[in-house]
């Protein structure tokens, strides 16, 4: 008896550390922005929310830049995931790992590669084509985005693809179809709930990017920039969280349609499995989609290795040399920036991938009601732009009784909540796929909460905690916008020290940077799959 009312004790302790973590870190700094942006000087005051929509050119030019993105990245995914579910098997494993190692890779990445390939200096702009181009404004943000988001939503279509009953695809070709009716009749529209899902995400990250538009943007100005330098050039919060609170009404509006339609793409794919036969690659339609994905997949393949390349050359005397100096002049920026990067990476990926984990449990398993409105909040994140949860933290956490601003604890909490909201989704996942009866045997042979999660949740569930663990890992390596209000300049992460050098002009040691945070994910994501696919 004394046993079981003590993991009754831990577990009523664990169910509250999670409610008031969810409370405390993404509540509190939400509503924080929304008192800033209403009040000034104390007093209840509307001025820099009237200044805003007195001047609709930030919102109709993040509106613009959204939509365009989007189309864009949509027809890049849509071909690239058709092309690739359609082609030999030995072409699909060599796509889909292109696919996934640009998926690791730093924010404003693309951007940089842009500025390398097609910049006034350029390399293909200038050193082959010997034009001086202006690569900035509107169409350089809407091409990089598309490029940096097209891997997502194409590895995302294609987990739809694959999920599409065999029987269709093979009731078809019976009945004579072409490869070009299958793919208008039968693979279009069961992309549907993918597409949906994909163009919504996709809008959401493009308005709330603002490391893009700041180093290519020119004089284009959007939301999520003029909130960034309204903290760091003016150090004006109230107008900061202003344009946050305008830059969430477009997001809010597209969540509801998005949460949707990703229960829709769950539904869709749930137990079906896809034919043997093989679709024939013939047909103007394919064909089309073809010339298209292999323009995307070259291209993205280019960036990336033009980011090698500038990483080991620099112009000597009016021309290309190889050199390892870029590497030299790059080791002071990394020699303690590597290690806090990494150590704030695991930890996120850690607890975020439990915590993740445990609100499934909470919710699918043990049925417990509360814990739908924590599943609910733990979401948030996925709607607050980056600089919208980061002004929130800054916010709410620097005076008492919580008064961590400028440690290292404030970076960490802000990445594990904030990437939150996925590893929610997988635990979720991961409690559906769990038989209900394999928890209750334990009830029935004497067992107590603790054994269900140590002997059955946790083993069954440990594809989806290496999911998730990569994915919050990745991320938190990669991220910039969250954290770029709350770093402490002497504590910056490798993230940080791109963007300050890339806005300096130091491109070759930005392309170093980007590498060397590419192999990091790389080795990292890599031998955590090795152990815990050969550990007992």
């Amino acid at each position: 008896m004394k046993h079981k009312k003590r993991y009754q004790i831990i577990d009523i302790i664990i169910m509250s550390i999670l409610a008031t973590g969810i409370v405390i870190f993404i509540m509190v700094p939400f509503f924080n922005i929304l008192a800033e942006a209403f009040y000034y000087e104390n007093k209840f005051d509307l001025r820099y929310i009237k200044s805003l929509f007195d001047n609709k050119t930030l919102l109709f030019n993040s509106l613009r830049l959204g939509i365009l993105t989007t189309a864009l990245t949509l027809t890049a995914g849509i071909c690239v995931s058709v092309y690739i579910f359609i082609c030999s098997e030995r072409l699909q494993k060599f796509w889909l790992m292109i696919l996934g190692i640009t998926m690791i890779s730093p924010p404003f990445v693309t951007a940089l590669s842009y500025i390398n390939l097609f910049g006034r200096r350029g390399l293909i702009s200038y050193r082959l084509l010997h034009l001086s181009v202006q690569p900035y404004g509107l169409t350089g943000i809407v091409l990089m985005q598309a490029l940096s988001d097209f891997s997502l939503c194409s590895l995302l279509l294609y987990g739809v693809l694959k999920s599409i009953p065999g029987y269709m695809i093979d009731s078809a070709k019976s009945l004579g179809a072409k490869t070009n009716d299958i793919i208008c009749d039968i693979i279009l529209p069961n992309m549907l709930p993918g597409i949906k899902a994909s163009a919504l995400l996709t809008f959401l990250r493009s308005i709330s990017d603002f490391g893009t538009p700041a180093i290519i943007g020119g004089k284009y100005n959007v939301l999520a920039l003029e909130s960034y330098l309204a903290v760091i050039a003016q150090g004006n919060l109230p107008r900061a969280a202003a344009v946050n609170l305008l830059l969430i009404l477009p997001a809010a509006a597209v969540f509801v349609p998005y949460h949707k339609n990703l229960k829709n793409l769950g539904i869709t794919s749930h137990g079906i499995e896809t034919s043997n036969s093989k679709i024939v690659g013939k047909g103007i339609v394919y064909n089309c989609i073809k010339a298209i994905a292999l323009f995307f997949l070259l291209w993205i393949s280019m960036q990336y290795i033009s980011i090698i390349f500038s990483a080991f050359t620099r112009m000597k005397k009016g021309s290309l040399v190889i050199t390892l100096e870029n590497i030299e002049e790059t080791l002071p920026y990394i020699n303690q920036t590597t290690l806090r990067s990494i150590i704030y990476s695991v930890i996120a990926a850690s607890c975020g991938s439990i915590m993740g984990l445990l609100i499934g449990y909470y919710m699918q398993i043990r049925k417990i009601k509360f814990f739908f409105w924590i599943d609910l909040a733990a979401t948030l994140p996925y709607v607050i732009p980056g600089t919208f949860f980061g002004l929130g933290y800054l916010l709410a956490f620097r005076q008492p009784p919580l008064m961590i601003t400028g440690t290292a604890a404030i970076v960490v909490l802000n990445v594990i909540f904030k990437q939150l909201p996925f590893s929610t989704k997988i635990g979720n996942a991961a409690m559906e796929g769990i038989n209900i009866e394999a928890v209750n045997a334990v009830r029935d042979l004497g067992g107590g909460r603790h054994n269900e999660i140590l002997d059955v949740i946790l083993p069954l569930s440990r594809r989806q905690l290496g999911l998730s663990f990569i994915n919050a890992f990745t991320s938190t390596m990669t991220t910039i916008g969250s954290i770029i209000f709350l770093i402490h300049p002497g504590h910056k992460v490798l993230t940080l020290v791109m963007f300050d050098v890339i806005q300096s002009g130091k491109y070759n040691i930005g392309s170093v940077l980007a590498l060397w945070i590419i192999i990091i994910c790389i080795v990292i994501n890599g031998s955590y799959m090795f152990i815990t696919s050969h550990s007992s």
